[in-house]
Parts: structure tokens; sequence; C-alpha cells
């Protein structure tokens, strides 16, 4: 699945000063990582809000980046939930025209065994002949999707190509990367993490800041994914302040603060999400000022 292999970014959802969502802004978004490298990009995701948006929203974002990418990169579509049922039935009823692969998030909340993992990726691998993306992120879903459940989705099912994981832990990643099948990609869903993962030989990142510094951050990722250190870790020193402040309070007001000094969009998010802080507002804009 070498579509899915360097940098994919998870898309924000720009919205105007009413919260409605802003579509030119988000046309404007999608050409700006296009034009700057961004391998693939990710629609829906939770740094898109997903939570926040309605269904009817949601439809006319998919529709308005198929339409604005025009075939130039390759798409990924985030669709999951903590009701298997409902997920399986989305697989079977919704019209992916245009989307070359589905991210699914592990279920959250309910909590469940790592036989419960396997048994809902299974059900979501039987529903449909697309591309499946694990998404593990235990951070949000309260329970983490071990090593060896995932190895064995991949084993098991071809059409799980690969695993977003984003725990924040270099021995999950080790222990993936060991013991994976040949062709299984393990991408980081860490930005802090994605050029060691890349160099210790994982397929690269969806990110989030990449979405602000599309052209610095792929060129990275590639120059890890070809092994040439040296060179990738002077841009990692370089981005290292502005990915940990886009985390400091909450994700996505960090990267809207971003790309509204960049004057691509507003920084407006949906309740419960509140702006960036004036401090951290300041420290954003500094930092883009002198990047």
């Amino acid at each position: 699945m070498q579509k899915f292999v360097g940098t994919g970014v998870a898309l924000i959802t720009p919205f105007k000063e009413d919260l409605s969502v802003d579509v030119e802004a988000l046309k404007k978004l999608v050409n700006f990582n296009i034009e700057n490298g961004t391998n693939y990009l990710v629609i829906n995701g939770t740094t898109g809000e997903s939570a926040t948006i309605t269904k009817e929203e949601k439809q006319q974002i998919i529709d308005v980046i198929i339409k604005e990418n025009n075939k130039r990169v390759p798409l990924v579509l985030g669709v999951g939930g903590n009701n298997t049922a409902e997920v399986v039935k989305e697989f079977k009823t919704r019209d992916f025209t245009g989307i070359d692969g589905i991210l699914s998030v592990a279920p959250y909340y309910s909590k469940p065994t790592q036989e419960g993992f396997y048994q809902h990726y299974k059900a979501l691998a039987e529903a449909t002949e697309l591309p499946i993306i694990l998404y593990n992120v235990p951070g949000r879903t309260a329970k983490n999707m071990e090593p060896a459940t995932t190895i064995r989705l991949a084993n098991d099912f071809t059409n799980i190509v690969g695993v977003k994981e984003a725990g924040n832990i270099q021995q999950q990643y080790n222990s993936l990367l060991k013991d994976k099948p040949k062709d299984f990609l393990v991408i980081s869903g860490d930005d802090d993490l994605a050029l060691g993962v890349a160099l210790a030989g994982g397929s690269g990142v969806i990110s989030v800041i990449g979405q602000a510094f599309p052209a610095e951050f792929s060129k990275m990722i590639q120059l890890g994914l070809e092994g040439k250190n040296k060179e990738a870790y002077q841009i990692h020193f370089k981005l290292m302040d502005i990915i940990d402040y886009i985390f400091e309070e909450n994700n996505p007001a960090g990267i809207k603060t971003v790309l509204k000094e960049l004057s691509i969009c507003g920084n407006e998010v949906r309740l419960p999400l509140v702006k960036a802080s004036n401090q951290l507002t300041e420290k954003i804009a500094k930092y883009v000022a002198s990047f």
C-alpha cells in the first residue's frame, strides 16, 4: 500500500466566526498541502473535530475535499466508533467513491478486551473491500490495543493494511516493527516520534503539524524513510517547539492557531473545545514569525 507511505495529514475543519464550515478555507488548506508535498489527506478524524460535526456537515466536507483534490493524492476517511454494528452498517451503506482507504479508531469508552478489539475489527474488515488503517489512540479511547492484537489482525485480514499508532510509547512501535508482516504499514500518530519511527522501519506519519508546515515535515519524513538521519534531524529540531505548543492545551485549538498565523483559516473551535489561551497564542505567533 505505497499510497499510504510518507506524510499524511489529519485535516482540521475550518470554521467561520458563526461556527459554520468555512468551505473556502478548507479548499485553501487542501491545496496548500498538496502543492507542498503532503502525500495523502485524512478526512474527519479527531483533528477534524468529527465528534462535534453533523452527519450533513461531514458529507459536505467529504464532497468539498474530493472535488478540490481532483484525484491528485489519496484520500483516507475516518469512520469509526464504539458501536460495532453501527460502524459495520456505515461501511456497507456509505458511498466511498473517491475515497482510497478508511481510518477506523479503536472503540472508545467501552474499554473492550484484546479479543473485543479483534472481533470489532474482524467485523469491519469483513464489511468492506477498502483498505483499513487501524487507529490506536489509548489517550482518547481509555484502552490500549496491544501490538499482539494488531499483528493478529494484520495476519488474518488482507484489507487491514496498517495501523496509525498514537500511544506515544516507543517500545510499542518497536514491537510492531519487529513482528509485523512484511507489507503491513506502521504509521506514526505522534508527531514528536514520527521521525524515529520512520528511521526504525515505519511507513511514515499521519500528522497534525504537517498541515501547517507540509514542505518541511514531508521532507523530514522522506529523509527518514531514506535513512538520512542527520539531514532529517536538522528539520526535526527546527519543528520540535511548535509540535510541543500545538498539543499544550488541546487539539485542534493549537494547530488552528498556527494556521491562523499563516493566514490559511480562522482559529474557531466548537465546544467543549475552546480557543488557545492568550499565552499559548503569543508563543505560537512568535514561532511562526521567526520560522
